[in-house]
């Protein structure tokens, strides 16, 4: 028998073995094995014994890192259609048309809210964003008109509102064509905003806000790209201008009915038993109306009757009378026969601020909270009714049927007939931002990937110009032509962003720049709102106000900062592509300082504010409470009926709550004591393991 090896070392050696007769083993060597012969040449394994703390190394896989931007698999946890019985399926049917109903009664309640929001919206700020366009001096330049444009049309919600202004002061000579192009894009690029907001109110799961915002910011980014290009090319080229008037001119256009109101006729009926609007007001604040100031824009009489009758009046001088033959003298007066027009008022409108006398801003505002919140419940409960919905093998269709391609060679046109697809749904709704709104949830929750919402979101493009052109067709003639010209302006300048930015996949920049804006938003989620205050109100503000100080102002402070920005986003191009062109230091931004190259001295910051907020909110919470005691961080008291604003006291509360179990094997009668003093009881549960406070174990 072989001695027993020695194990001093930890690393094994050739003397380290236990020989023994091989009898029916095996000869073949084996790993740890090693087959030799004793002295009478018997063939003897020879069996290596590994220390028993081993160095060998574990073979690690290699993580696969999972793309955050994959659709997630919608789970189906409830029971299965086979395994139900009659009264389950009964049931189970009946909760389907249910749900289906209450979806449909959701989305009809969220539209309704983006209407009354944008009815809000043109309260608050109706009358600044006319008094943007009577500011004639600044029209004519270029970015002013752009900036301008994206104003008026955040400030009233609707990009068919600014579009109708523009028309107007064009037909009455006020604005030319080629000055309401840039206001034209501008309008495109306000619209936008709407669906961005909705993507915030999915804010509570990162997952769902990261796939939402950037399905939302991804038509931002496509107005904003194409405007970088086409703006300074229509200054130098006016293409868009020569396009539309050849086209007007070729043809012979005629006014018609009206552009059919679909969602419209829907819609109505409910939100003008909330608020009414007289949107003329508007259009003659832009005209310099100075009279129209002071006017109301809650809409009070529905019903009128307009007469016509001739009287006399006085003038000035004879010079004033309509004619010779009517005009005559009255010792110190001058009379002549006019028309006067005079306006009955029959029945008022039916809704709810019919008859309060309030002003405009604080109905907008009481409608803005309001809108709000019936956006935001509306948005919640279809999110959480889709979810249910959407699982098991109703989602795997739908998921396939939208973001699947067509098989090879035709995979290149699916992407085309989403973009039709989405401007004949875009002219069902009327409205690109109500269907870009209702698209945003989808996309959060993974039904509708980003590379399929890009087509759809231009083509709701197309779809909000298609309508506009039936609304010009339906113009009088004194203003048919201008306002065909600025719809068709609006349609071309769509189509070349589309020729910019889809055809070719490597130009589709605005889902690269979407994903990595809504990563890190998910990240940092104040990030969101600094984004949509800067890119929609500071910058356009910022622009405005220098256009008013003159061109050369403009120049001098735009021109180094537009500088400064190409030259950071070219640098940062180079480090990530070629960084051995660049100098050491310049292949990243480490040797500037920590907060302007990183967002997370901006976050501590930001949460260090949002907590001394919070605590101040729940001190004031305290003393109307006047509870006495207070919680183990200072900063509110453990009163049931005041901690809600808070976390501290159901933190605090889970902890104490939650037990620890220790086996009998690992029991100390220290610990024991402690436990004992410390805490009132201590249980022993069945299995004998010993159950103390958390308190205690910590």
């Amino acid at each position: 028998m072989a001695p027993w090896p020695e194990l001093e070392n930890a690393q094994p050696n050739s003397d380290k073995y236990i020989e023994g007769v091989t009898g029916q083993q095996s000869t073949t060597p084996a790993k740890g094995k090693e087959t030799g012969k004793n002295d009478t040449d018997t063939p003897v394994t020879k069996i290596e014994l590994l220390p028993s703390d081993s160095t060998m190394a574990l073979i690690e896989e290699p993580t696969v890192v999972e793309d955050p931007w994959n659709l997630p698999e919608l789970q189906d946890t409830g029971i299965k259609w086979s395994e139900r019985d009659t009264k389950g399926k009964i049931l189970c049917v009946f909760q389907g048309i249910g749900k289906f109903i209450l979806l449909l009664a959701f989305l009809y309640f969220f539209v309704c809210s983006l209407d009354v929001l944008s009815s809000a919206f043109q309260l608050v700020g109706g009358k600044v964003a006319g008094q943007f366009f009577s500011n004639n001096s600044i029209m004519s330049n270029p970015v002013a008109g752009l900036v301008i444009g994206v104003l008026v049309t955040v400030l009233v919600q609707s990009s068919s509102t600014s579009s109708s202004i523009v028309v107007s002061m064009v037909a009455s000579s006020l604005l030319n064509v080629q000055a309401a192009i840039p206001i034209i894009m501008g309008a495109n690029i306000g619209t936008s905003i709407t669906n961005t907001i909705v993507a915030l109110m999915q804010a509570g799961d990162r997952s769902e806000f990261r796939r939402a915002f950037a399905g939302a910011t991804v038509h931002d980014f496509f107005n904003w790209l194409s405007v970088l290009v086409l703006l300074p090319l229509e200054a130098a080229t006016h293409y868009l201008e020569r396009l539309t008037n050849l086209v007007v001119e070729s043809f012979n256009f005629k006014n018609g009915e009206d552009a059919p109101e679909l969602l419209k006729v829907i819609t109505d009926p409910f939100t003008k038993l909330i608020i009414q609007l007289d949107k003329k007001v508007i259009n003659q604040i832009a005209m310099n109306d100075e009279t129209a100031k002071n006017k109301s824009m809650v809409k009070i009489w529905c019903k009128t009757f307009t007469s016509m009758t001739e009287r006399n009046v006085t003038v000035p001088s004879p010079d004033n009378c309509t004619s010779p033959s009517l005009c005559w003298t009255d010792g110190l007066h001058t009379w002549t026969i006019k028309n006067v027009t005079h306006q009955e008022n029959l029945a008022k409108c039916q809704h709810i601020f019919v008859n309060f006398n309030l002003p405009d801003v604080v109905v907008g505002t009481i409608l803005l909270v309001f809108s709000l919140l019936v956006l935001c419940s509306c948005l919640v409960l279809i999110v959480k009714l889709l979810g249910s919905v959407l699982r098991g093998q109703v989602a795997v269709v739908i998921k396939k049927t939208i973001n699947t391609d067509f098989p090879f060679p035709f995979a290149w046109v699916t992407g085309y007939l989403a973009i039709l697809v989405g401007a004949g749904m875009t002219f069902i709704v009327q409205s690109s931002s109500v269907f870009t709104s209702a698209m945003t949830p989808l996309i959060g929750i993974g039904v509708i990937s980003i590379e399929r919402a890009y087509p759809l979101t231009l083509g709701a493009n197309i779809g909000t110009t298609t309508t506009a052109i039936l609304a010009a067709l339906a113009s009088p003639g004194s203003t048919l032509k201008s306002s065909l010209q600025i719809a068709l302006c609006h349609f071309f300048f769509n189509i070349s962003g589309i020729l910019l930015w889809y055809p070719i996949p490597f130009t589709r920049l605005p889902i690269r720049l979407a994903k990595w804006l809504g990563s890190i938003s998910a990240k940092y989620c104040w990030f969101a709102i600094f984004y949509l205050v800067t890119f929609f109100f500071l910058i356009p503000l910022a622009v405005f106000g220098l256009s008013l100080l003159g061109w050369p102002v403009l120049v001098g402070v735009g021109v180094p900062i537009i500088f400064v920005v190409f030259l950071v986003v070219a640098v940062g191009l180079l480090q990530s592509r070629f960084p051995r062109v660049l100098p050491h230091k310049l292949r990243n931004w480490k040797f500037l300082p920590l907060w302007m190259h990183s967002l997370k001295p901006w976050d501590k910051l930001i949460n260090r504010f949002t907590s001394s907020c919070q605590s101040l909110c729940c001190r004031v919470c305290c003393l109307l409470c006047g509870c006495p005691q207070c919680c183990h961080c200072r900063k509110c008291c453990c009163c049931p009926h005041c901690c809600r604003c808070s976390k501290c006291c159901e933190d605090l509360q889970e902890v104490q709550d939650v037990p620890i179990k220790s086996p009998e094997a690992f029991a100390n009668m220290a610990m024991d004591k402690e436990a004992q003093d410390g805490v009132p009881k201590s249980e022993v549960d069945a299995s004998g393991t010993k159950t103390i406070s958390s308190i205690t174990a910590l």
